[in-house]
C-alpha cells in the first residue's frame, strides 16, 4: 500500500482561509479532483441549531470554495450539497450555521438531495457487481436501496468536524457520506453502523471521480456526540484524499487508538485506505498531529437519549423495540429525539454556547455577516479583527421550545413511513 498523506495545519482566524488552501495543497487535492467534473461540497449538519464542533463551520466552507476558485476550478461546476434526516431540518440548519450565507455570497448552486428534481437510482445501476461485495447493506436492504444520480461521476469534498460519536466513537470523513448516500431509512443500519460506513466508502470510490475531505478542528467536540458534546478550541485543520487516514489521524489526536475503532480497522483491512498512523505521512505541522487531547470519549457520560439508543440497537431493548423502527411505528423515535434534544437539552445547555462565543472562533461566527469578505478577493488570508462577543445571549428557552415543536411537526410530516402510506393511498 502506498503511503497516504494527511495534512495537519495549525490555524487562527487571521490566516484560516490561507491555511485551508495550504492544507488542501499539502494533501494533493488537485491530483484527485479533476477540474472538468462537477464538485459537490458535502456539508455536515449534525444539528440544525448552532452548536460548536457539531456542524461544518462557515469559514471551513468559505475557505474550501476560495481555494478551489484560486486554483482554477469553475464556480459553475461547484455546488453545496445537503442531505436530510427526519430529526434534522437542513433548511433551518444551513441558516443557523451560516452555510447559506457563504453559498449565496459565492453565488453557488445549493442542492438539497431530497427535494423535487433530484433523481435517485438503484445502487446496482451505479456500482454493478461491486454490490455483491457489501459487508452488510444487502442484508439491511434485501430489496436494494437508492443513491443520488448526481453523485455518479462527480467529485466530492467532505466537510466534517473533529468530534466524537455515540455510535462510532469518532465521526469524520467516512461518516459524512452516511446521510448523502443512504435514503431516509438509514437508521436501519445503526446496529451495523461500522460495516455500513465501509460499504459506503466502497460505493464512493466507485462512483465519484474524486473524493477528498477537509476537516475543521478549530472547535473539537468530546462526549456524547455528534450533538451533546463539550466543545474545545483546538485551532487545527486536517485534509486528505484518504478518508480512512484522515479519520485515523483525527481519532489519534483526540486520544483514541484508530485501529481499535471498528470502521477504521475494517476499512484498513480491506485496503480502502490507511488506518494505521505509523503508515500515514503527515504534511504540514507535524507537532500538531502528535498532540494527544485525552478526550474522554462518547461513552463515559452519555445522555439519557444516547443510553436509550444503545439499549435499543445493541442492548436489552433491541428485541422488544428495534423491530418497530422498521414499521409505521418508527416515528415514535423521531418524536422522542426532537423532544429530548431540541425541546430539552439545547435550551438547558445554552451556557456552553454562551461561553464559546467569547472565543476567537465564536466571535467570528457571531459577527460573520458583518465580516463577510467579498467573493472576488481570493487572496484573503482571514480575519485580523473578529469583532466583540455578543453583549448578552439570552436563554430564550420559550422561543426554542416553540421552535422545537415546529421541528417535531416537520419530522412527523416528512417521516418516510408516513410518506409511503400517503403514496399507497394516492395510488388507490
Amino acid at each position: 500500500m502506498s503511503k497516504s498523506t494527511v495534512a495537519v495545519v495549525r490555524t487562527r482566524a487571521a490566516t484560516v482561509l490561507d491555511d485551508i488552501h495550504r492544507a488542501m495543497r499539502l494533501a494533493g487535492y488537485r491530483s484527485v479532483l479533476p477540474r472538468d467534473r462537477d464538485t459537490a461540497l458535502k456539508i455536515n449538519i449534525s444539528w440544525h441549531f448552532f452548536y460548536p464542533a457539531s456542524s461544518t463551520t462557515p469559514w471551513q466552507l468559505d475557505g474550501v470554495i476560495r481555494a478551489l476558485k484560486r486554483d482554477g476550478y469553475d464556480p459553475e461546476r461547484i455546488h453545496a450539497c445537503h442531505n436530510r434526516t427526519v430529526v434534522i431540518d437542513a433548511r433551518l440548519g444551513e441558516r443557523e450555521n451560516k452555510h447559506l450565507d457563504v453559498v449565496a455570497n459565492h453565488r453557488l448552486r445549493n442542492v438539497h438531495l431530497y427535494e423535487p428534481g433530484q433523481e435517485w437510482i438503484d445502487v446496482r445501476e451505479a456500482v454493478g457487481d461491486l454490490a455483491d461485495k457489501f459487508i452488510c447493506l444487502n442484508k439491511v436492504y434485501p430489496r436494494g436501496f437508492m443513491i443520488p444520480r448526481r453523485f455518479v461521476g462527480e467529485n466530492i469534498i467532505h466537510l466534517p468536524t473533529v468530534k466524537t460519536h455515540v455510535f462510532t466513537t469518532t465521526t469524520g470523513a467516512m461518516k459524512n457520506a452516511f446521510g448523502g448516500l443512504l435514503n431516509e431509512r438509514r437508521h436501519w443500519t445503526h446496529p451495523v453502523i461500522h460495516e455500513t460506513l465501509v460499504d459506503l466508502l466502497m460505493i464512493q470510490k466507485k462512483i465519484h471521480s474524486g473524493v477528498f475531505a477537509v476537516m475543521d478542528g478549530t472547535f473539537a467536540g468530546d462526549g456524547p456526540g455528534p450533538r451533546c458534546m463539550l466543545p474545545h478550541v483546538k485551532n487545527v485543520l486536517l485534509a486528505s484524499a484518504d478518508q480512512v487516514a484522515i479519520d485515523a489521524i483525527a481519532a489519534k489526536m483526540m486520544g483514541f487508538d484508530p485501529l481499535a475503532i471498528k470502521f477504521i480497522r475494517l476499512a484498513h483491512e480491506k485496503g480502502l485506505g490507511c488506518g494505521d498512523p505509523r503508515e500515514i505521512e503527515i504534511a504540514g505541522d507535524g507537532d500538531a498531529a502528535d498532540e494527544n487531547w485525552h478526550f474522554a470519549g462518547p461513552f463515559r457520560k452519555m445522555t439519557f437519549a444516547s443510553r436509550m439508543q444503545h439499549k435499543i440497537y445493541w442492548g436489552p431493548l433491541r428485541r422488544p423495540l428495534e423491530w418497530s423502527l422498521r414499521t409505521f411505528l418508527a416515528p415514535w423515535a423521531y418524536a422522542a429525539s426532537v423532544l429530548y434534544h431540541d425541546a430539552f437539552w439545547y435550551p438547558t445547555h445554552l451556557r456552553i454556547v454562551r461561553e464559546i462565543l467569547r472565543s476567537e472562533w465564536g466571535r467570528l461566527f457571531s459577527n460573520w455577516e458583518r465580516l463577510r469578505i467579498p467573493p472576488g478577493i481570493l487572496d484573503a488570508k482571514g480575519w485580523d479583527d473578529v469583532g466583540g462577543a455578543p453583549a448578552v445571549l439570552r436563554k430564550q428557552s420559550l422561543r426554542l421550545f416553540a421552535r422545537s415543536l415546529g421541528i417535531l411537526g416537520s419530522s412527523l410530516r416528512e417521516a418516510p413511513e408516513f410518506a409511503a402510506r400517503r403514496r399507497r393511498l394516492q395510488g388507490r
